[in-house]
């Protein structure tokens, strides 16, 4: 390993970023490197520019992957390297605002039904109904469920940011993980792998379980694993759930970031129902 890819490791470790956003940017400044063929602490800010434009232009790129791209140098050029003045002129690209596509709860029901196995249908129940991230629900531990009647929750380590939070355990969620920790038996990871029951359920793995389910069922909107956590966060919105609750079940910072879903949400339903139990309305 380089000394600078070590400086690099250790900025970002030093600031709590995550494993993946780690990943992720170190994967930008080599690609940066490579396309140059030389250190990227030689490049300069018009050489930056260039390739961005070479991946919006060439590659066509989406704009939200170019956006990823300049964070990854904007770090990189300032915290690392100490340009500050370089790293400022790198631009962030326009990006559209398109709003997801969200599953009915028949839908939902359906897809739970076409789950191609009970971890695998437990694990899209535990993502719809906590609204948990991909990463997060992987993540999960046994412990992290707390069914006591008086709590009645799931803790979330280290989510997006490296935050912690508490989130929903409805009753329907328990009663699922209960039937499925009967017959699986999970000890540490909730939902560990098939292969090696010592490391978490890999989140490609479960990308990829949910296009198989979605498709089993014969729904054609659009997203991925992410349309569940959609889903939860609008169901409940419809439900009466307030806007300062919700941005906390979901790990928000800010309020701004919760208010997109205003536009997705229908009014009506009965208030402060768990999104789960709403499937047995069906």
């Amino acid at each position: 390993m380089s000394p600078l890819r070590q400086q690099m490791i250790d900025a970002m470790v030093l600031r709590g970023l995550a494993r993946r956003t780690q990943q992720a940017y170190l994967s930008v400044v080599a690609q940066l490197a490579a396309h140059y063929h030389c250190s990227p602490d030689r490049l300069d800010a018009a050489q930056v520019k260039a390739w961005l434009l070479h991946r919006i232009t060439e590659r066509h790129l989406a704009y939200t992957t170019v956006n990823q791209a300049v964070c990854a140098l904007k770090f990189f050029f300032d915290i690392v390297l100490g340009r500050t003045a370089e790293a400022i002129t790198i631009p962030y690209a326009h990006t559209p605002q398109r709003q997801p596509e969200i599953l009915s709860r028949e839908e939902l029901a359906r897809l739970f039904e076409a789950a191609a196995n009970l971890r695998t249908r437990t694990l899209l129940m535990t993502a719809y109904a906590a609204g948990l991230r991909v990463s997060e629900v992987c993540a999960l531990r046994v412990a992290d469920i707390d069914s006591a009647p008086d709590r009645m929750c799931i803790r979330v380590v280290a989510g997006k940011g490296g935050k912690d939070r508490y989130t929903l355990l409805s009753p329907s969620l328990l009663e699922a993980l209960r039937v499925y920790w009967r017959i699986c038996k999970p000890r540490d990871w909730l939902f560990p792998r098939t292969t090696d029951a010592a490391r978490p359920f890999d989140v490609s793995s479960a990308q990829r379980a949910y296009y198989r389910a979605r498709d089993r069922a014969g729904i054609t909107k659009t997203g991925g694993i992410h349309t569940l956590r959609h889903a939860f966060a609008t169901h409940l919105l419809e439900a009466g759930v307030d806007l300062a609750t919700l941005a906390k079940l979901l790990g928000h910072g800010h309020l701004s970031t919760t208010q997109r879903y205003l536009h997705l949400a229908r009014p009506g339903s009965i208030p402060h129902d768990s999104p789960l139990d709403l499937l047995r309305r069906l």
